[in-house]
């Protein structure tokens, strides 16, 4: 490793791994900053540029030129979201699909936390000051409701209502099949998949997580179920692993097996509907809901005018 060229042989504990984690492994960086070198054409195997996904072989020659860019933090910029309750603690927010919550590998702008810090500037310096005021995420392909701390002491007691699953939050999904029981619950570990980095899994050695589910309406034509599913934890894509884990994942969602026919509704059938907490200063309890977007409206309006709608 010299000046700011880094030259590294794969070991044979990384052979088989993707060039974005190996290196990061090998260096230390974060994967989102071993990306935008990659991305860059930064990152050569043999003397050529690879593409992020790559997998290495024990000996692989990689050469790495300069260092990744430091991460910012997100920008004020305009974007398109809905403020459904503001006051000087909170703002809880309806996100649209598509939108990013705060910038990552790929999405350095454009993210719901740059539009934040353009309708409230005092977020700014709350809580982490890549996600400033943000306690909780939302997919990108998911629409619904998130509450955004204003102040440090909003950010504090919120986070430790969520820690203590104090905060409700119910999601409507439609999902794929005929459910046995109409009520349920699903507990299972979730951690990240061993063979799509980018994806979750259900693995014994991830962190606990667990959905309590009820079946709002079932449907014959195709066969598929209206669900409302409640959160008692919070981990990654959680809804959508827990649902294709017990074969229904949700109409849609094309990384965990929903995304068929004659149900495509350009993204996954999921929206975070309600949400209630307490108040962090006041204590009050703040409920809100959230009807469904047009896009997922008109799947549901298309299934109930089938002759079998029911």
């Amino acid at each position: 490793m010299t000046g700011d060229r880094r030259h590294f042989l794969v070991p044979a504990a990384l052979a088989g791994e993707r060039v974005d984690r190996a290196v990061s492994l090998l260096t230390g960086w974060s994967r989102a900053e071993v990306v935008s070198l990659v991305e860059a054409g930064a990152v050569t195997v043999a003397g050529r540029p690879v593409a992020k996904s790559r997998r290495l072989a024990e000996g692989d020659e990689v050469e790495v030129t300069g260092e990744p860019p430091p991460e910012l933090p997100p920008a004020p910029e305009p974007v398109e979201f809905t403020v459904v309750h503001a006051d000087d603690d909170v703002v809880v927010v309806s996100k649209p699909a598509g939108l990013v919550v705060h910038p990552g590998a790929g999405h350095p702008t454009g993210t719901l936390a740059g539009g934040l810090l353009d309708r409230f500037p005092d977020i700014a310096g709350v809580g982490d000051p890549m996600r400033p005021g943000i306690v909780h995420r939302l997919d990108r392909d998911t629409s619904g409701l998130m509450v955004v701390a204003r102040n440090h002491a909003a950010h504090a007691a919120l986070v430790g209502a969520l820690a203590a699953r104090e905060v409700e939050r119910i999601y409507l999904g439609l999902a794929w099949g005929r459910f046995e029981s109409r009520r349920g619950s699903i507990d299972a570990p979730i951690g990240r998949s061993d063979r799509r980095r980018t994806r979750m899994a259900v693995k014994e050695e991830g962190r606990q997580a667990r959905t309590g589910y009820e079946v709002r309406h079932q449907y014959e034509d195709p066969v598929c179920a209206l669900v409302e599913c409640r959160l008692e934890t919070g981990r990654t894509h959680q809804i959508r692993v827990h649902l294709a884990a017990i074969g229904h994942p949700v109409v849609g969602d094309a990384a965990y097996g929903g995304d068929r026919p004659p149900l495509r509704p350009g993204r996954p059938f999921l929206h975070a509907t309600s949400l209630a907490f307490a108040h962090p200063v006041s204590g009050e309890t703040l409920s809100f809901r959230d009807p469904l977007p047009p896009e997922l409206t008109t799947v549901l309006s298309a299934l109930d005018a089938r002759p079998d709608g029911r």
